[in-house]
């Protein structure tokens, strides 16, 4: 049975609603299921696509981010290419059994890490002019607007109708969710599009097993804090790496996300740095990295000393100042952006077995593992 496995980037579950999405609902309703399940930690884009793919947590992965910095030689840097992503995917297992594959995207990082096993690619910032031809799209429009949801999905049609592969893996963006909560005009119009898109796609392969889920969710962040600028104040030497940074600034133009990776330049001063840490009205939780990577299933070595997760409503941001209040951001990164909707068709198992968003993967693998 072929599958088509649709991330929803930023969608929390209030997005994605049987009144928003009726037709695909239903469709859930007579051969499937829709539920809420929660994705990795830190709920960013990088982490959960490794996770999606694989069906592993971080920890096997290697992803703890969407930057990466090494405090030996002091070396960062946005996460885009291949060479980072460490456990096999669904797109590798399937070209291995023979099945042909695609990876359709908005975003072009997630062609650039974890392209590797898709024999059609698809960008919508980077498309190749020669499979625009070959599947009859036009150029793709800004993939800030919800027509890049419409197109990259009409995308996803055509590559079905046209190069039938056996297993097909499309994101879109989350810049609308960004910026317009559930119920907004503009938030309705992308599922609406989802619904009509997809909804064709089985209709016209009426076998096809179908996922839709999302990377993380999205909620409204009225204080951020800038802590690197904080904890200078206070006297502590340290580097500060927010795992939600990306390139995408018009999606969080502070780089403002719910957790905080932190290098600490002064072990003498760990326990005064926790006292610290916890003290911050805007920090719910001080762990280790030790205790962070036991609890969220983290690659230890990736993650600085600490790890610090923001209180509701809170995040940690890139600020001209200390301290914002703002009405204007929208993001994610948090324990609080972990649930979302997995809505499955014709899917490997019943509910009950699907916890994490990963679980569509360890599933489909275990099912289909080599001999």
């Amino acid at each position: 049975m072929p599958i088509f496995f649709l991330v929803l980037d930023g969608c929390a579950p209030e997005y994605f609603t049987a009144e928003t999405a009726p037709r695909l609902h239903r469709l859930a309703g007579a051969h499937g299921f829709v539920k809420r399940v929660q994705c990795a930690m830190p709920s960013v884009t990088n982490v959960n696509h490794a996770c999606l793919l694989s069906g592993k947590w971080p920890e096997e992965t290697g992803i703890a981010g969407n930057y990466v910095y090494d405090p030996k030689t002091g070396r960062e840097g946005f996460l885009e290419e291949r060479g980072y992503m460490r456990a096999p995917t669904l797109l590798q297992w399937a070209r291995r059994a023979g099945g042909k594959t695609a990876l359709l995207t908005v975003k072009g990082k997630i062609l650039g890490v974890y392209g590797e096993g898709a024999d059609i690619g698809l960008s919508a910032e980077k498309p190749d002019p020669a499979l625009l031809e070959r599947l009859g799209l036009t150029p793709p429009p800004d993939i800030r607007s919800v027509d890049s949801t419409r197109w990259i999905l009409e995308a996803a049609y055509r590559c079905m109708a046209a190069e039938r592969p056996d297993f097909l893996y499309c994101t879109t963006n989350d810049c609308i969710f960004h910026h317009f909560a559930p119920g907004a005009a503009e938030a309705r119009e992308q599922i609406a599009a989802v619904d009509e898109w997809v909804s064709r796609l089985h209709d016209e392969n009426p076998d096809l097993s179908i996922y839709i889920t999302a990377d993380h969710g999205m909620n409204q962040k009225t204080r951020l804090i800038n802590f690197q600028a904080v904890a200078e104040r206070a006297g502590f030497a340290l580097y500060c790496l927010p795992p939600l940074k990306d390139r995408y600034i018009e999606n969080h133009v502070y780089q403002e996300g719910g957790t905080l990776y932190v290098f600490l330049k002064d072990a003498a001063r760990d326990a005064e740095f926790v006292d610290f840490a916890r003290s911050q009205p805007e920090v719910e939780q001080v762990l280790t990295a030790a205790q962070a990577a036991a609890a969220y299933h983290l690659p230890e070595a990736a993650i600085g000393d600490y790890v610090l997760l923001a209180a509701p409503g809170c995040a940690f941001a890139e600020l001209p100042c200390e301290r914002l209040h703002t009405e204007a951001s929208r993001t994610h990164g948090s324990l609080y952006e972990r649930e979302i909707p997995l809505l499955a068709i014709h899917p490997a198992a019943g509910p009950e077995a699907y916890r994490f968003s990963k679980d569509v993967a360890a599933i489909l693998l275990e099912e289909r593992t080599d001999p």
